[in-house]
């Protein structure tokens, strides 16, 4: 029987003469298309939250995030889980990105290995029960995601198909499928472009909820970030600034006095714990919020 093919294959009648059109004109029907893809996973709100509300429960017992993919969908990937530890100070490892053929193949596509299921499921072996696995393809056919989710499947671990075709065959092998129907694309089957888009809001807003929950951020400021420059170092004074209304010399003092820990100052800042306290509860509690809560009231 031959599989439909995928709406990110079909030619998109908006740009049909995108050839014949001047640089104004291709860009904005490029942005529209975009645009498109972005409405597209608001669509997809719904499995999103349950996807980030059970990979939070299982973060909780110690678990961690996998993803897994190939071609432009895998790059993406790669992009998320990188960022998570400068970003938000999160432990090296809870966050990995899995692609087609290595390392290596991230930069080089002619080593990408995404018809190897084999390669999927050796890469998903290790996995358990606390794991939480993400398959990201575009056209929900991708063989290596396929042998990655059915490993993982079969060790207990949470299962999430990200896709941009709803009639995905592996959405099967998911417990979870957000999928954004993104549709044709401005140039026939470049997912690169409206589909990339899409998986990387996805991924975006996954992952960033997934830290907010597990306390990795104060309101809307980054204080789990790993300062490791100039411009991160003044971006961590002035988020201590800004949470505690506290001037610059102040805030610099704290952080030097919390060897660059970001929490532990703004904790500090905003009661007037001991470094001590500081750092049992945040041990103990998840994030600054929870942690301050848990120290108000006691003798400091």
């Amino acid at each position: 029987m031959t599989q439909a093919l995928p709406p990110t294959e079909h030619r998109n009648p908006r740009t049909t003469d995108i050839d014949t059109l001047g640089s104004r004109d291709v860009l904005r029907l490029l942005v529209d298309e975009d645009a498109h893809a972005v409405e597209a996973v608001r669509a997809a709100a719904g499995p999103l939250a349950q996807a980030v509300d059970e990979a939070h429960l299982r973060l909780g017992r110690g678990g961690t995030v996998h993803y897994f993919g190939a071609g432009a969908s895998g790059r993406l990937a790669v992009l998320d889980a990188t960022e998570i530890t400068p970003t938000f100070g999160a432990p090296r490892g809870l966050f990995t990105a899995h692609f087609a053929g290595g390392s290596a193949a991230v930069a080089d596509s002619s080593i990408d290995r995404e018809d190897s299921e084999a390669m999927g499921a050796a890469d998903a072996e290790g996995l358990n029960a606390g794991s939480v696995a993400v398959g990201i393809t575009a056209s929900g056919t991708t063989p290596y995601v396929a042998g990655a989710l059915r490993t993982a499947g079969a060790a207990g671990a949470l299962t999430v198909l990200v896709t941009c075709n709803p009639g995905a065959p592996l959405r099967e092998l998911a417990q979870i499928s957000v999928v954004a129907d993104t549709g044709p694309e401005a140039l026939t089957g470049s997912t690169r472009l409206k589909a990339g888009t899409a998986t990387k809001v996805i991924l975006n807003a996954f992952s960033t909820a997934l830290m907010i929950k597990a306390g990795h951020t104060y309101g809307n400021l980054m204080v789990g970030l790993v300062a490791t420059n100039a411009k991160l170092d003044d971006r961590a004074l002035r988020l201590l600034a800004d949470a505690t209304g506290l001037d610059a010399a102040t805030c610099a003092t704290a952080l030097a006095e919390a060897d660059g820990h970001v929490p532990e100052a703004l904790l500090r800042l905003l009661t007037g714990c001991s470094p001590e306290q500081a750092k049992s509860a945040l041990h103990d509690h998840p994030g600054v919020r929870a942690a301050a809560a848990a120290l108000d009231g006691r003798d400091r």
